[in-house]
């Protein structure tokens, strides 16, 4: 299923961090950016910060106490001084790479991935979803497989919660992509897809689990009451309530 963006995601994802130099030149040029050239990344930043340097459009590289091959530096037609290392921090946020900010040091850059990250813990990884995103036949059948003792397997099992007409899933081994499930399930991401539709689970249903497993999502609640979840599909009549962003201990993101 093709989606432009996922409306399980919340916050960053794929957060890095890389060393860039400021770097002035010209008087009435502003400050660039620069990165080091891959032959010098193993210099210290007190090795760096205030030498003279050259530059171009790809890389820099420190002249000064550094031996550096001529057809290399003949490459950089302009001259600058490094005025001040960062250590950049970047994500990915609707499918784009963004600048998120400039630490000083590479511990302050590790430290604020560590933070956006949720490393000690997991943000938006359990979610109670409209049944309106699923067909009725879709629920009714995920219905039985809650009410059966048969496991599923195929990466999920799901529950009945006995106080309500909802159905809990819960989703092992994700995210469900090529990269995750061939190393540990020896399964494609389409292979697996494929498997849950042979066994009978509806499009609308794996469709959704599949989206909710891409976000790192480990439990989904489909419930009759339930707010729906902008820019996912509802297939019949949906509650007033809605979900638009991050949320409160009291809403649908738990």
């Amino acid at each position: 299923m093709k989606a432009t963006t996922n409306p399980f995601t919340r916050g960053y994802t794929q957060l890095s961090y890389r060393r860039v130099l400021l770097v002035t030149y010209a008087d009435d040029c502003p400050p660039s950016y620069q990165t080091l050239h891959t032959s010098q990344e193993h210099l210290q930043d007190h090795e760096i910060q205030l030498f003279p340097c050259v530059f171009c459009d790809s890389f820099t590289l420190i002249l000064e106490g550094q031996s550096v091959p001529e057809e290399l530096s003949e490459q950089c037609q302009s001259n600058g001084q490094v005025r001040d290392v960062l250590y950049e921090v970047r994500a990915v946020d609707d499918g784009k790479l963004i600048h998120v900010g400039d630490t000083p040091t590479a511990e302050g850059a590790q430290a604020l991935i560590r933070v956006l990250s949720f490393q000690t813990g997991h943000y938006s990884r359990s979610w109670e979803i409209s049944t309106s995103h699923l067909t009725p036949r879709a629920f009714e059948r995920l219905q039985r497989f809650a009410e059966s003792s048969t496991q599923i397997g195929l990466e999920f099992e799901c529950f009945l919660l006995t106080d309500s007409d909802s159905v809990g899933c819960k989703l092992y081994n994700t995210p469900w992509t090529d990269e995750n499930l061939l190393p540990t399930e020896n399964i494609t991401a389409a292979e697996l897809r494929q498997q849950q539709l042979n066994l009978g689970l509806p499009e609308s249903l794996v469709n959704v689990l599949f989206l909710a497993s891409q976000a790192d999502i480990r439990f989904l609640v489909f419930d009759p009451s339930a707010p729906v979840l902008e820019n996912l599909p509802l297939l019949h009549t949906a509650p007033k309530l809605s979900i638009v962003g991050p949320v409160s201990p009291h809403s649908s993101a738990l």
